[in-house]
């Protein structure tokens, strides 16, 4: 299942406003935002509903990836395996399994590029 998704946009601003208009009716709206300093180098905004944000769209001095797509994970066992079996099938690291609590308190995740530099991530949500 898919957890979440992203791609980079030219002014962020720009964007928010934008989808923060367009995506009103479906009744999604700005649920979390990170900064540079929390992401190592990008800005973002999560739209969704409920408290889970689900697309995102980012601005920063170097987008990382193409596409970003989230997996669900049921565990952190799965994030590690997906994380040596995606490294073993020819990606590229883009960030080791581990918190990421910047996101929230229970956020573990792994990130790699696939071969056509896509920003490929898996995820629990689960506490340890």
């Amino acid at each position: 299942m898919i957890d979440h998704m992203g791609f980079a946009v030219v002014d962020l601003d720009r964007a928010k406003n934008f989808y923060v208009n367009a995506l009103k009716p479906l009744g999604l709206s700005v649920v979390m935002e990170v900064t540079p300093q929390e992401t190592g180098g990008y800005a973002g905004a999560g739209f969704g509903a409920e408290g889970k944000p689900f697309f995102w769209i980012g601005a920063g001095s170097k987008p990382k990836g193409g596409v970003h797509v989230a997996f669900a994970a049921r565990t952190r066992d799965e994030v590690d395996a997906f994380y040596r079996a995606a490294i073993a099938a020819g990606g590229k690291d883009n960030g080791a399994p581990g918190p990421r609590p910047h996101y929230h308190a229970h956020y573990y995740g792994a990130f790699v590029f696939d071969p056509d530099g896509n920003n490929i991530e898996a995820v629990c949500h689960r506490p340890g």
